[in-house]
């Protein structure tokens, strides 16, 4: 064994032990891989550093910009309600449902362009039915990259295998010739994760910070948090009233958070409100005063509309404790001559005054400073509380600010991206145009789209890449494929296709997926010679195979999803492996039943 070959294979060891032990960050390893390469002279400086030019991480780069404006459009929000709608709470249903759609979807665009646009709408079901995002994030980036077969045009190896094939006077693969293997694939993706599932997949709670914080803000200030809904009826005794005449906070104790009219939808209504008949009342606080009220007003109980949706999603609104300062303009004023709800549009539930809780109605209370509101309402309502001089917020308040009326902006350019690149621009080229198109366009600001980069991600497929480059410039990628093949030469056809396509996952684990095919096209048209079979479906089981990179991050989808799910390195070798085991024998048994 040449040394070269030695010295590259002992660091691809010594990473692979490094990424499953999990006790350095991902980027941290991918860079000591890069510079043990550049260190022992296996690759120059600039061979080194040329992760940082691929095209793998400026298409990473452009798509977490995108996906950023795709997310401030609530683009997806439509597609999240329409899964849960007929998947209801089962969180083995939602996966199987949207595992379905994005695997659909990625058969026909770029793996990692479906990856970014689901995302927000997998944040968005996770947080509407408070499911870990962890258990939904893997299987459906999974069956993502299992997709990628269902055409030609699924992958960057299928593109490939025809233009060497064709090169190699061998007739090319027509568009859906590779689609049996991609379904197959798909499908025991679903019921691989709606069986095991619950057994192999993390349920980490790292993401639902804002719901301890809301559980314990409840906690300490007693507070109900419960959200109740009736509508006026046309006899009720509270019709051409005030919300004040009413009684509603003095003698009920509760609080109204919105009141929906057919075309309209008020957040925090003025107490001079005046009820009208079919309206519909959003009301916080306890079930019993709530179902007095109801009775002594003539109100009759309806499900939730749609409109109070974001009433009941804690990633839109919650509670909020908000000091008052010195020199505000709210001390030494009552809340009904400084009318909060109609400046800031939020309810105030509860105050602490003086070192007393006061509930109710303290509206004709003097307000002084350090004095405390506890206010429901819109977080971006909240946030411009923290934007005057008035209030200090206490609680954490990211404003998750929405400009529905970019989402079809957001929708186009993420569409050109997709066109162009299927219509022969490169990938990075093409989805950079469409971040850059977002950022013109007001989808989003170019200090939003910087911060939108996870950098930990950029810098671990950067420093990873080289590692590929050095496998195939020393000849140790053509070393391992040479050793493992002549070991099942020979054998049964089905073994032999096994063992093809086990060293192409192995391959693609630690080198792109393009990279492992390029190595292994000429390959594995030898071995079809030496044994006389037809070339063409080992060519294509070889780029069919390139998709199975499951036990570690190294795919760029992978790399993508790992920090939005909070996932750990061992995370991806429990649910991976198993996955890895599946595709192995589905993809060698419908090739051999059907492609040889």
């Amino acid at each position: 064994m040449d040394s070269e070959i030695l010295i590259v294979l002992s660091i691809m060891i010594v990473v692979a032990i490094l990424l499953i032990m999990d006790k350095l960050r991902i980027d941290i390893v991918a860079l000591l891989c890069m510079l043990a390469l550049a260190w022992t002279g296996i690759l120059g400086p600039l061979e080194a550093l040329s992760g940082f030019a691929s095209n793998a991480v400026i298409t990473m780069i452009a798509v977490m910009i995108m996906g950023r404006g795709i997310a401030r459009t609530g683009l997806m929000e439509g597609f999240s309600r329409l899964v849960l709608k007929y998947t209801g709470n089962s969180p083995p249903r939602i996966v199987a449902v949207v595992s379905s759609a994005t695997g659909l979807l990625s058969g026909f665009i770029q793996n990692i362009g479906a990856a970014v646009l689901f995302l927000p709408a997998i944040f968005n079901i996770s947080r509407r039915k408070k499911i870990p995002a962890s258990s939904l994030i893997m299987p459906i980036g999974f069956a993502i990259l299992l997709s990628g077969p269902l055409t030609m045009i699924g992958s960057g190896p299928l593109m490939l295998v025809n233009d060497f094939l064709f090169n190699s006077s061998l007739e090319p693969y027509r568009l859906f010739a590779v689609t049996p293997a991609g379904l197959a694939l798909l499908l025991s993706c679903v019921a691989f994760f709606f069986i095991l599932g619950k057994f192999v997949l993390p349920r980490l709670k790292s993401s639902e910070d804002s719901d301890l914080l809301q559980k314990r803000l409840v906690e300490d200030w007693q507070l109900s948090s419960s959200i109740w809904h009736y509508s006026i009826d046309t006899n009720s005794a509270v019709i051409g009233k005030t919300l004040e005449e009413t009684g509603i906070w003095d003698k009920f104790n509760l609080n109204i958070l919105a009141i929906a009219r057919e075309k309209s939808l008020e957040y925090a209504p003025w107490r001079e409100t005046k009820f009208e008949a079919d309206q519909v009342l959003a009301l916080l606080g306890d079930e019993n005063n709530v179902k007095k009220f109801a009775v002594d007003s003539g109100l009759i109980p309806v499900k939730k509309l749609n409109k109070f949706e974001l009433l009941d999603d804690s990633a839109s609104a919650g509670f909020a404790e908000v000091v008052v300062v010195p020199r505000s303009a709210i001390a030494g004023q009552t809340l009904r001559k400084f009318a909060l709800r109609r400046r800031y549009g939020v309810e105030p539930v509860l105050l602490y005054h003086k070192g007393e809780k006061v509930r109710g109605d303290f509206s004709d209370i003097e307000i002084t400073p350090g004095d405390i509101l506890i206010v429901h309402g819109l977080w971006d309502r909240i946030a411009d509380m923290k934007k005057g001089f008035d209030f200090v917020v206490i609680t954490p308040v990211e404003a998750n600010e929405k400009d529905s009326s970019k989402a079809w902006v957001a929708l186009l350019c993420f569409a050109l991206a997709v066109g162009l690149s299927v219509t022969g621009f490169s990938i990075p080229i093409s989805f950079m145009s469409g971040a850059l198109i977002m950022i013109l366009t007001g989808v989003i600001c170019i200090d939003e789209a910087y911060q939108a980069v996870d950098w930990k991600v950029v810098f671990f497929l950067a420093g990873l890449i080289p590692l590929g480059l050095a496998m195939q410039k020393t000849g140790a990628a053509a070393y391992l494929a040479e050793n493992i093949m002549s070991l099942v030469q020979g054998s049964h056809t089905f073994l032999l296709l096994l063992a093809i396509s086990g060293i192409t996952t192995l391959f693609s684990v630690f080198m792109s997926n393009v990279g492992a095919a390029v190595i292994l096209f000429p390959m594995v048209i030898s071995i079809a010679n030496t044994v006389d079979m037809d070339p063409r479906p080992l060519a294509l089981l070889v780029a069919v195979s390139t998709a199975n990179s499951f036990i570690l991050p190294t795919h760029q989808v992978n790399a993508l999803l790992k920090t939005p799910g909070g996932y750990r390195n061992i995370d991806y070798l429990r649910a991976g492996s198993g996955l890895t085991i599946v595709f192995l024998l589905v993809v060698v048994t419908i090739f051999y039943f059907f492609y040889i």
